[in-house]
């Protein structure tokens, strides 16, 4: 929701320098006039004759190539950038020279090239050559107020406020001084050329004013400082008035308050019809309505709203980009063909981003698969992003709804399908090995399909992504301190704030196109990846890999209780599955339980939406229906599980106790068919036969639906009995590798 971007353009040079005969001054002032007229033709005539008399100042064949850059309507932007990369060779200065840089003409060629690399997103050459150019700005007053409005746009596209204000702060002293030396220039000159620049100068002071609040808005909301914003919004409404940049702003500004209502109508008040188009602003106003619709009905929890307002964003962003590219929907490569100014216009990637976690919360998977999987193209260096793919392949393969679908009678797919009729009628019990192999039969797991192969690869390149553990050390009085310097929280003030050290030192990774990732949120970060990590490496059947994620994720040292829990129950199934008993049952300890609230992660959700960063995620977050919905439920979880690892131990008496205690602290209807068909097992293994299986369904208190017999849960139970029955009778080491079966996928289906 930021206010459009200052658009810089390529300078042309100034129409004299010293040392210029009168007879070359006159041309090179009519060559300027010229081009400030537009009549570029013209101009380039006068530069031809005016380097016929100085064939060696190379200033003037960077002026002719401005000038046929403008000519070609600024499409040109490759072979202009070509043009200066070669003049800087000829100069034989680079931006690391610093001495290079002593005069006007050849800061003017460096800063050419900034705003090349700047329209073509390449932030961090642009802030390099700026940043240089810094150091030069006090003599020349103009030039420096270019140059600084252009490092803060760069600072702001990058994430960097802290550095913007600086500069902010810079900008307002050089309008000061400006404004006392030109009052003490106009006292001692009475002439009406003296008063036109008085007049001049103070008009580009107050539109530089009007710049400067909007960006420290803009930098506010990044900072997420609310009292400072609220009063620079103030300022913005006073200089800009109703205009579609500060009503964005200020919409913003409710957004990040949670004040949505608030924010929509902030948005619908503005007149985008009137905003120029991309050709002069370089970005589209009506595509950033939408998606900043999109993001607003996100935070509402409104998915279905949410997904339509990103799609209107995306068809207007690439009806857009199909005008400026010459029918290339804005997806073609090449610089040649779109103007300069309008190259930042595409949002394509950003609203894809924006798409996909929208659809992965709606429920449609694989359509954010698809989504995600073009914008990880251009984010390829973001762990976040290829978490949320594993999280689609995660959720395309759990399989239990598309069974209900198909009206199978099953929970968390235990049953997968039903073969005969009357009393021939089998069920057939789905086998964890097979779960997950509807979309990797045959295929390499490296090709981008929803499978949990992929999902895998996707998981080990975000652990990849993100940088090493932290190393705790203690202090004399046994307070923990990380080593590294600069752990400040989010937003705390302190006495580098104005020249970005504090941020440089807190942010430790960038996760484009949201803000960076800051110390704690990386933490977090690390934890969900090793959670679903070890979930996926379960359902692969690599039961040393999930027990060695599983452990690495219960040593973290700031993991959500939520995540904690999950822990323990991946690493008791890994142990389960590698026939350590012992070991799992430490881990199916419900004292381990202590808080199983979701781990709030909304601190690594970025605020801002006009550049396609994740929305913010909304308060009244649902729990999944298989999650525990309290501690005393996550307790029953864990001790339906230990049963089940008694009873594999041929434990009985206490795996009768574990199911009972358990049983008495959930509703009837939280407990897990998986339960009932222990349940089943162990009256079984008590001497039990078929024809008590109905007092064990009045026991275990389960309803008869009145639905038809093969719809009924008691098929299962019947069905579960035959066949544990004939295990029991022909092998008892087979009824542990049935039983195994039940314990895991019940397990499993708690992420």
């Amino acid at each position: 929701m930021a206010e459009n971007a200052d658009q810089n353009e390529a300078k042309h040079d100034s129409p004299s320098s010293p040392g210029m005969t009168d007879q070359e001054k006159e041309m090179a002032a009519s060559a300027y006039e010229s081009f400030l007229a537009g009549k570029y033709e013209e101009s380039f005539k006068h530069l031809e004759a005016l380097q016929e008399l100085n064939k060696e100042d190379y200033k003037i064949t960077m002026n002719k190539a401005i000038v046929e850059f403008y000519k070609s309507g600024q499409t040109t932007t490759g072979t202009l950038k070509q043009t200066l990369m070669a003049m800087k060779n000829q100069v034989h200065t680079s931006a690391e020279d610093v001495d290079g840089l002593d005069d006007v003409e050849n800061s003017l060629l460096y800063y050419n090239q900034a705003i090349i690399h700047y329209h073509m997103r390449q932030y961090s050459e642009a802030i390099s050559i700026g940043e240089k150019l810094y150091q030069f700005l006090e003599p020349f007053e103009k030039f420096a107020q270019a140059v600084c409005f252009l490092l803060v746009d760069l600072y702001l596209l990058t994430f960097q406020p802290e550095k913007a204000l600086h500069l902010l702060a810079v900008l307002d002293k050089l309008s000061v001084q400006g404004s006392n030396k030109n009052g003490k220039g106009e006292n001692n000159s009475s002439n009406k050329d003296g008063a036109n620049q008085k007049a001049e100068f103070t008009a580009m002071i107050e539109t530089a004013k009007s710049k400067m609040h909007q960006y420290k808005v803009r930098a506010y909301i990044q900072m997420k400082s609310s009292k400072a914003c609220k009063r620079e919004i103030k300022s913005v409404m006073n200089t800009a008035g109703n205009s579609a940049p500060s009503l964005f702003l200020k919409s913003n500004f409710e957004y990040l308050r949670g004040n949505y209502r608030k924010a929509v109508k902030l948005l619908n008040s503005s007149n985008i019809a009137e905003h120029p188009g991309p050709i002069k602003t370089g970005e589209c106003v009506r595509c950033m309505f939408w998606n900043n619709l999109g993001c607003i009905h996100f935070a509402m929890g409104k998915h279905n709203l949410g997904i339509f307002y990103f799609k209107k964003a995306l068809q207007e962003n690439d009806h857009t980009c199909a005008q400026l590219g010459d029918g290339n929907n804005g997806q073609s490569k090449k610089f040649t063909g779109i103007p300069m100014c309008a190259l930042l216009a595409n949002k394509r990637y950003e609203l894809l981003y924006n798409c996909g976690i929208q659809l992965l919360h709606i429920g449609r998977p694989l359509a954010a698969f698809e989504c995600l999987m073009e914008a990880v193209q251009v984010y390829h260096s973001n762990p976040r992003l290829w978490l949320r793919l594993a999280e689609c392949c995660i959720s395309a393969n759990k399989g239990g709804s598309e069974q209900e679908n198909k009206g199978i009678p099953c929970k968390k797919g235990i049953v997968q399908s039903i073969v005969g009729q009357g009393y021939h009628r089998k069920i057939v019990l789905a086998s964890q090995s097979t779960q997950n192999s509807i979309y990797s039969e045959g295929q390499s797991a490296a090709i981008p399909v929803a499978s949990m192969e992929f999902a895998a690869i996707c998981l080990r390149n975000a652990l990849l992504l993100l940088p090493e553990h932290q190393q705790e050390t203690k202090t004399e009085n046994g307070s923990r301190s990380f080593s590294q310097s600069g752990s400040t929280e989010s937003g705390s003030e302190n006495s580098d704030a104005c020249s970005g050290k504090g941020q440089e030192a807190d942010k430790f990774l960038s996760a484009a196109p949201s803000s960076p990732l800051r110390k704690q949120e990386v933490e977090n970060l690390r934890c969900s990846i090793l959670a679903c990590s070890a979930y996926v490496a379960l359902a692969l059947g690599d039961n040393l890999m999930a027990l060695n994620h599983a452990e690495k994720l219960l040593h973290q040292t700031k993991v959500s209780g939520s995540l904690r829990f999950l822990g323990h129950l991946y690493a008791a199934e890994a142990l389960i599955s590698l026939d350590r008993i012992s070991d799992a049952i430490a881990h199916l300890n419900p004292e381990n339980v202590s808080d199983v609230s979701m781990g709030v992660l909304s601190s690594e959700q970025d605020q801002g939406s006009d550049k396609g960063d994740e929305p913010v995620e909304p308060s009244g977050k649902q729990t999944p229906l298989c999650y525990p919905s309290s501690v005393t439920s996550a307790r029953a979880m864990m001790l339906f599980n230990l049963g089940s690892a008694y009873c594999l131990r041929s434990e009985y008496d206490k795996a009768r106790k574990c199911l009972h205690q358990a049983a008495s602290m959930v509703n009837t209807k939280e407990i897990p068919p998986e339960a009932i068909l222990l349940g089943v097992y162990l009256e079984l293994q008590n001497g039990q036969t078929p024809q008590h299986s109905l007092t064990l369904h009045q026991h275990w208190d389960i309803p008869h639906r009145g639905e038809p017999p093969e719809q009924d849960l008691m098929l299962v139970i019947y069905s579960t009995i035959s066949l544990l029955e004939g295990i029991i009778a022909h092998d008892n080491t087979n009824s542990c590798k049935q039983l195994e079966f039940i314990v895991s996928f019940f397990i499993s289906e708690a992420y």
